[in-house]
């Protein structure tokens, strides 16, 4: 089942707040909704209702694969092309679709910290 605009959007928001020392809040724009893990950014969701977007951290061949794969998923907006992607409503997108990949960009970012900030990311 594909998930619609305001449930995508609400899915990815559960599954960041759900991780470890995460915080969130609108420092660019108040249309985006920032989500990070010491201080670096692994989500944004749009606050524009005609555009009900998620952008996250991705591989850069994970991130062809699923522009390739689905109509809905484009090279992230806002950020670099080749690491973020924007996940919109569409076919294949499904709850556990955003949930991972809200996971996985989690996990690329956190992994990345220097150590110090790494101890309670998972």
């Amino acid at each position: 089942m594909s998930a619609a605009g305001d449930r995508l959007q609400d899915t990815a928001c559960r599954a960041a707040l759900g991780l470890p020392d995460v915080s969130h809040g609108y420092p660019f724009t108040p249309g985006l909704d920032v989500y990070k893990v010491a201080d670096k950014v692994f989500l944004i969701v749009t606050d524009d209702p005609d555009e009900q977007i998620i952008t996250v951290k991705c591989e850069p061949e994970h991130a062809r694969a699923h522009v390739r794969g689905h109509a809905s998923i484009t090279p992230g907006r806002y950020l670099d092309k080749r690491h973020w992607i924007s996940l919109g409503p569409g076919p294949g997108i499904t709850e556990r679709l955003v949930t991972d990949a809200v996971e996985d960009s989690y996990d690329l970012v956190a992994e990345r910290l220097p150590r110090r900030d790494r101890a309670d990311a998972r």
